[in-house]
């Protein structure tokens, strides 16, 4: 059967909604997101943009669109990067579909996303959480990386443990079942976001786990605008580090059933430390990369934030190589 003819036959059938909702503030790129949301070859959406008291003229950008799925609000207050997450609920609030993905306002969905999910909900129903594979793009929106692969399904302590061992997610690459994600309160609040995405997902997979596509859908993207290449905010980030050591260990005070499991459950016990303080060297690192100086004001400030001397050291090394 011709390809165009199939998907048409699924459309007749169809009866999930997907809502893609864009905490917005950007300007420079949310032209591209936009249009890469509308050029979805599976057209049963509603797009949720909230312009998070931005000072720059989004109405215009959003104004030239003449499309019913598009639903434009605007908040009297910005909540502005250090609650960014909550900005994420008030567009999960205005949700009306079955699934929802939040999105950065830099980044893109390429044509087959929404199609590809809609194909692994029919024969996965049950399951709460799905991941798309991501390209990482440029500034130029040129492709100059790829996500690693994963398998079609998993559990979340495979989540967990190959997160820990460098596995790259955005909150932008995740679909939620949007009824169970409200249930929880939303996305989980971290300042920032560090780490909200990691959250969120963990307890959308807790029950089912995740499935996975095996083809790129969403397109990330690597720019000097993004949060995470501030280092001005390495306090709040390591305060996000010692809560989500707190709710790991919570979520592992639970005996898993099954062989591969039970193997995942005692190498994140027994390595849960090991990468906690390598996230930490790593962003201290960050830090200290731009100002070496900094080294001095973290010699008091580290028993605060559980540091030995020891990481502070490495991270310290780990800068200047």
């Amino acid at each position: 059967m011709h390809l165009a003819l199939k998907n048409q036959l699924i459309m007749l059938e169809c009866n999930i909604k997907f809502s893609i909702t864009i905490p917005a503030y950007k300007p420079n790129f949310l032209r591209e997101c936009v249009d890469s949301i509308l050029a979805q070859s599976y057209s049963n959406f509603e797009l949720v943009i909230v312009n998070d008291a931005s000072p720059y003229d989004l109405d215009s950008i959003i104004g030239s669109y003449q499309d019913s799925r598009i639903r434009y609000y605007k908040n009297e207050k910005g909540c502005g990067a250090l609650h960014v997450v909550e900005n994420w609920n008030k567009c999960l609030e205005l949700t009306e579909g079955d699934y929802v993905i939040c999105m950065g306002d830099d980044d893109k969905l390429l044509p087959n996303c929404l199609m590809d999910y809609y194909q692994l909900i029919q024969k996965y129903p049950d399951v709460e959480l799905f991941h798309s594979m991501t390209e990482i793009i440029n500034e130029k929106s040129e492709v100059t990386d790829l996500q690693q692969p994963r398998p079609i399904r998993e559990s979340v302590l495979s989540m967990i443990w190959w997160r820990w061992n460098g596995r790259e997610q955005f909150i932008g690459d995740w679909l939620f079942k949007a009824s169970s994600l409200k249930s929880r309160g939303g996305y989980t609040y971290f300042d920032f976001a560090w780490c909200s995405d990691d959250f969120s997902a963990i307890y959308a997979a807790l029950e089912k786990g995740v499935v996975n596509t095996q083809t790129p859908g969403f397109q990330y993207r690597r720019n000097s605008l993004t949060i995470t290449n501030d280092v001005s905010n390495t306090n709040q980030k390591l305060a996000c580090r010692i809560k989500s050591l707190e709710l790991y260990k919570e979520i592992l005070k639970v005996e898993p059933e099954g062989a591969l499991d039970s193997i995942y459950h005692k190498l994140l016990c027994d390595n849960l430390y090991k990468f906690h303080y390598r996230f930490i060297i790593g962003d201290l690192a960050v830090e200290l990369r731009h100002n070496h100086f900094k080294i001095l004001s973290w010699l008091f400030e580290r028993k605060q934030y559980q540091i030995s001397l020891t990481v502070l050291l490495k991270a310290f090394y780990q800068s200047i190589r």
